[in-house]
């Protein structure tokens, strides 16, 4: 273990005795990365705000009763944030419209070249939605949040083999959308979320 992780390793179990303190520097260190996961599948940055804060106070509430023992904090902290957007969509039932998906583009490039990226995201938007929740949460977690096969696999309590082979199956199921004739083409109610579809085309490139 090194020195980083003995250190947390202290905070964890100073936190779980009730040393706010401690766990307010676990907070510090995760807040970030806890908040552009949900901002990715909420879309609002106010959202993504309220919800970390409640993923946080879960976390919290959580750690004297039910603290992590067999996985990492952070991924710890992944499967309450999973849960907590799970919660939120479940009781707004709420569509993310292309607008505000497309907030994240930056107009740095000439009038043409954004008009094209922005039909390229709409039409990844579109396609992604259709896809089933499963691939859109393994999609997201690999090549938008940046887990590894094998954090996925502890996030979504499975095995890494089958992370491996559920990303395989989204991403010949968005690339079959994508190339399928446009008649074939339907638009689809999606789970309420839309990442920046742009990086997850790059994983069209390769599985």
């Amino acid at each position: 273990m090194n020195e980083s992780n003995a250190s947390e390793e202290r905070l964890i179990i100073q936190a779980i005795t009730g040393d706010t303190a401690a766990f307010g520097k676990l907070y510090e260190q995760y807040l970030n990365e806890i908040y552009h996961f949900v901002f990715y599948r909420v879309r609002s940055h106010q959202e993504a705000e309220d919800l970390s804060e409640g993923v946080f106070l879960k976390a919290w509430l959580a750690l004297e009763e039910n603290p992590p023992q067999q996985i990492p904090f952070r991924l710890w902290l992944y499967r309450i944030a999973r849960n907590t957007v799970v919660d939120h969509y479940r009781a707004r039932k709420e569509h993310v419209g292309l607008e505000e998906a497309s907030a994240v583009l930056t107009p740095m490039e000439g009038p043409e070249a954004l008009v094209m990226r922005r039909e390229r995201l709409e039409e990844l938007q579109d396609r992604f939605q259709q896809l089933k929740e499963e691939y859109q949460e393994v999609l997201t977690y690999r090549f938008i949040v940046g887990l590894t096969h094998a954090e996925t696999a502890v996030v979504m309590q499975r095995s890494e083999e089958a992370v491996r082979a559920l990303q395989y199956r989204a991403i010949v199921a968005l690339r079959n959308l994508l190339t399928a004739p446009q008649s074939a083409k339907t638009s689809t109610r999606g789970n309420g979320f839309a990442p920046n579809l742009i990086f997850v085309s790059s994983a069209l490139d390769g599985d």
